[in-house]
């Protein structure tokens, strides 16, 4: 229970409600009113700032997956791009062996006098003649109609393609543009927990990690209170040992915002990595995985599964069993097993789930 109930189980060596006493104050005396004051001042200061602390870094976690969906569509597009060159290159090419080719119609209509060919015919005496040349006028005039109809088209193609990879190009801008303004979003608002933190000396530092873990503790008591655990009982796929197997060796790995390892990791860059080692594909945000991926109701949740957590899906975790997952919190922080109900869930995904959950996907579980 110790392990479910933080993030560090040292943190509640003490019991968090009958803290040791501190020097110079006897357990028996108590503090004098004046002490109890201040005490009760510092805590809520203290607590005010591991409040600002928090929504920093949730709003730093938001950023984040703004920047890494951004990121994603810049990659698309600059494929697609290049995708879209190549084939106006080929269009091109095509459309220079069109013209070359009714060149050299017109060169041959030239050195025929400029006669069409049905005054030709018509000044032909011989039969025979008058029938092969009525036939070679016939597959001249297929061939080119054929040509003029193939250079509009390419044409045609050429424009489109060129007026899409134009649109690419203005999409790939914006979000650049998107991507740079959450860089510099997720910078500042990381910047702004940190010096709060940093305002702080040795020991309230260590009073907050504390005061952390004991909401975390008290949040997953009551998920554990619900009984949901006497409901959870599967067990783990083989791609999902894999997974978890590799997000357990990373812990005491520290957190760093879009990083997808193999030193540091976001949230969802450890679990995107985890079961690429299970041997899945999965998308690079935890909105996304949360959109894309099968859900499962909480009492079918097996170890593996991912979990969703905050009404923005801009957290994730993976499910490990017993109560508990491994995930990375937030910067200054490092991936750590916590308890799975220590933070609000929004639902579940199944990276290795299949058709049979699309009703449940698209059902949610709120």
């Amino acid at each position: 229970m110790g392990l479910l109930g933080g993030t560090a189980t040292a943190a509640y060596a003490d019991d968090p409600k009958n803290p040791a006493a501190e020097p110079g104050q006897t357990a028996d005396s108590g503090p004098p009113t004046d002490s109890r004051d201040d005490a009760d001042s510092d805590a809520q200061h203290l607590d005010d700032v591991r409040k600002k602390i928090d929504a920093l870094y949730r709003k730093a976690e938001q950023a984040t997956d703004a920047y890494n969906a951004a990121k994603e569509q810049v990659e698309l597009q600059q494929k697609e791009i290049v995708k879209l060159a190549r084939t106006i290159d080929s269009t091109q090419q095509k459309l220079a062996a069109l013209k070359r080719q009714a060149g050299a119609l017109a060169s041959a209509q030239y050195r025929g006098g400029g006669l069409p060919s049905e005054a030709k015919l018509m000044l032909n005496a011989d039969p025979e003649a008058f029938l092969d040349n009525a036939t070679l006028a016939r597959k001249g005039q297929q061939a080119a109609r054929r040509v003029m109809s193939q250079l509009a088209n390419l044409k045609g193609d050429l424009e489109s393609y060129s007026d899409s990879a134009t649109d690419r190009w203005e999409r790939l801008e914006a979000n650049r543009k998107k991507k740079e303004s959450a860089q510099r979003d997720i910078k500042k608002k990381i910047e702004a927990a940190k010096q709060l933190e940093s305002r702080l000396a040795a020991k309230e530092k260590d009073r907050l990690k504390k005061l952390e873990d004991e909401l975390a503790f008290k949040q997953q008591q009551k998920w554990l209170d619900s009984g949901v655990l006497k409901e959870i009982s599967n067990k783990a796929s083989a791609p999902g040992k894999k997974a978890i197997s590799y997000a357990t060796a990373q812990i005491g790995k520290d957190y760093v915002w879009g990083a997808e390892g193999p030193d540091t990791f976001d949230c969802s860059g450890l679990t995107l990595r985890a079961w690429e080692a299970g041997g899945r594909t999965i998308p690079r945000t935890s909105q996304e995985q949360w959109r894309q991926l099968p859900r499962v109701d909480l009492k079918d949740m097996r170890p593996g599964d991912l979990i969703i957590y905050f009404s923005d899906a801009s957290h994730v975790g993976m499910y490990i069993g017993d109560g508990a997952i491994v995930h990375a919190p937030r910067p200054g922080r490092q991936v750590t097993i916590t308890g799975a109900g220590s933070m609000p869930i929004l639902g579940v995904v199944r990276p290795d789930g299949d058709a049979r959950h699309d009703d449940a996907h698209h059902s949610g579980n709120k």
